[in-house]
This record gives structure tokens, C-alpha cells and sequence, in this order.
């Protein structure tokens, strides 16, 4: 759960930025690398890339 909850916007570029707070709580730093997707019915999901990949390969699929 955020501490923090925050309303953000997509610019018209596509991208959004995610305040350092939410980052800093989810335990990423800059330059940490990450796998986005989406499960479906509307979250998007931020995961840690190693932790996805083992997942992935573990399992065949990201939940």
C-alpha cells in the first residue's frame, strides 16, 4: 500500500514520471532496472527485472 498515493498524468509523449518517494518505498533506486506490464484489468504492475525474470522461468508466466 502507498503511503503516499499521488495522481499522475501521461504526457502527450506517452511517458510518466513516478515521484522518488514511491520509488524510494518500493525499495528502487535511479538506475534500478525494472519490467513493466499489465495484468489485464487495468493495473499496471512495476516489478524488479530479476525478480520478474525468475518468475517467469519459474513459473511461465507474471502474475
Amino acid at each position: 500500500m502507498l503511503r503516499e498515493p499521488t495522481e499522475l498524468e501521461i504526457g502527450e509523449d506517452g511517458r510518466l514520471e513516478l515521484p522518488m518517494g514511491i520509488l524510494v518505498e518500493a525499495g528502487l533506486n535511479p538506475g534500478a532496472r525494472i519490467v513493466a506490464y499489465s495484468v489485464g484489468d487495468g493495473r499496471i504492475v512495476l516489478r524488479r527485472a530479476d525478480d520478474a525474470m525468475t518468475e517467469l522461468m519459474t513459473t511461465g508466466s507474471l502474475t
